[in-house]
């Protein structure tokens, strides 16, 4: 590819070597920063507007929606973004982490929910933001994006269908481009992971066992990917078969490193996942437990009643 499209990015035709200093100093891509800012600012205004109300909400959600807003400033307002345009290596980090990372934590932090409790109702025979919401969320086309035979390849193709065509040199050849690119990873990474640890409702939720076959589904062709990268004897990608002389690497090395970040990346999302589904399992058994106490105390523990009348029942039948 030819490096002097890299300046319709707005950044240094030659980018010093690499150094995780470096990659971390502030370059704010505007696009990424206003839309942080507005996420977080929508955030805290429905945290605050609960507040006012009386009514609680868990801090570890916020915790976790800010912590995700980060991970995507990190990756696309610092020089990680600069340099991910000539280095693929570095590219692959901000993939990596705004696809797989970003999206777990944002939606452990039940953005969704938190607009439905803060959006005033519309009143009768009207529609607001929160009847436009739940639309969505009770429409068609959502049940079909958030269900495993459209999730599950959507995120396989958002690898090989995505750097193993020309579509990759296309996007990466203009600033809008690009960014398409970033926020397409970032939704796939939402759809993909919301029906499987999302706290949020969704019209697709299946039992926690068929949840992790959904995760161990998507998993291993991340890691294949990674593979098929470290083991190609010759640049696959040609937006970076080509690295400025300044960055003091080979396109090879480079890729090969990428193909590292990919495969060992795919490990840290799966343990994520898990440890917030068996947490969500455990709540759930908990809070069923709790029903089942409160009905007993209710009825006066009529199915302990019903058992023991049929105890009763096959005593006198054996007499």
């Amino acid at each position: 590819m030819d490096h002097s499209g890299h300046g319709e990015h707005g950044m240094p035709m030659d980018l010093p070597p690499f150094t995780l200093g470096k990659g971390l100093e502030l370059s704010a891509d505007p696009f990424f920063l206003a839309g942080c800012l507005v996420g977080l600012a929508l955030y805290g205004w429905g945290v605050a507007r609960l507040r006012r109300r009386g009514d609680a909400w868990p801090v570890g959600r916020t915790v976790f929606f800010t912590a995700g807003v980060l991970s995507i400033a990190l990756v696309m307002c610092t020089k990680l973004n600069d340099y991910g345009m000539v280095m693929f290596s570095v590219h692959m980090v901000q993939h990596m982490v705004i696809s797989m990372l970003s999206p777990i934590l944002l939606l452990l932090g039940a953005p969704v929910t938190l607009a439905l409790r803060a959006l005033p109702p519309a009143g009768r025979g009207r529609k607001g933001p929160r009847e436009l919401l739940l639309a969505v969320l009770h429409s068609r086309y959502m049940k079909i994006i958030t269900h495993p035979a459209f999730t599950i390849p959507m995120f396989i193709a958002s690898l090989y269908g995505l750097y193993f065509t020309p579509l990759f040199d296309f996007l990466m050849g203009s600033r809008p481009g690009h960014i398409g690119m970033m926020v397409h990873f970032l939704a796939v990474g939402l759809i993909f992971f919301w029906p499987i640890m999302g706290v949020d409702p969704g019209p697709h939720r299946p039992g926690y066992v068929m949840r992790m076959l959904e995760l161990f589904a998507g998993m291993p062709f991340h890691a294949f990917f990674g593979i098929a990268l470290m083991m190609a004897s010759e640049p696959m990608v040609r937006a970076y078969a080509d690295p400025p002389a300044s960055l003091g690497i080979t396109a090879l090395s480079d890729q090969n490193a990428a193909g590292g970040i990919a495969w060992a990346f795919s490990e840290i999302p799966s343990v994520l996942v898990l440890i917030a589904l068996v947490f969500q399992w455990y709540r759930s058994e908990q809070r069923q437990a709790v029903r089942k106490d409160r009905a007993a105390d209710r009825d006066g523990d009529k199915e302990l009643e019903a058992y023991n009348a049929y105890l009763a029942s096959l005593q006198a039948r054996s007499r």
